[in-house]
């Protein structure tokens, strides 16, 4: 559940957060901190995976010898995992507050949402409903505003 719904999660959190702040997180940042995720979620389930296929038992407290190896694997992937989110944190929440103002469309897309001001204004789109001339793939004429 934490590989579907956790990296959605996330994914959702990097893409709405100029939107919804108007400020922009450090991408690199981003990256180093999606680098520790990633592996170490693989790392920590893949050896759970192993140790369950091997024939470990599942909740228990304790275990048995021959399964100590794998178990101190998984261990260290979960303290991978735990440094990735925990810099991946820390960058949102500086972007949050201090991170370099973002235009309206950061990531270039054709769709009604990135018209508007980011943050976005109470009432969106003002006293008049936009007028839509063209569909939601037709990047024609749009471009990514700088950050």
């Amino acid at each position: 559940m934490f590989g579907g719904g956790g990296f959605a999660l996330f994914g959702a959190m990097h893409y709405w957060l100029p939107k919804f702040t108007g400020r922009m997180y450090n991408h690199k940042i981003a990256v180093i901190s999606w680098a520790f995720v990633f592996v170490g979620f693989n790392v920590t389930y893949m050896a759970m995976q192993a140790v369950g296929v091997q024939g470990m038992p599942r909740r228990y407290y304790d275990y048995l010898p021959e399964f100590q190896p794998l178990n101190v694997v998984a261990t260290v992937g979960s303290w991978v995992l735990a440094i990735g989110l925990i810099v991946m944190f820390i960058n949102l929440w500086r972007g949050i507050r201090q991170g370099a103002p973002v235009g309206n469309n950061p990531w270039g897309g054709a769709t009604l949402e990135w018209d508007i001001p980011s943050p976005p204004p109470m009432e969106n789109f003002g006293e008049e409903d936009p007028v839509v001339t063209k569909g939601p793939y037709d990047y024609k004429g749009v471009v990514a505003d700088e950050y």
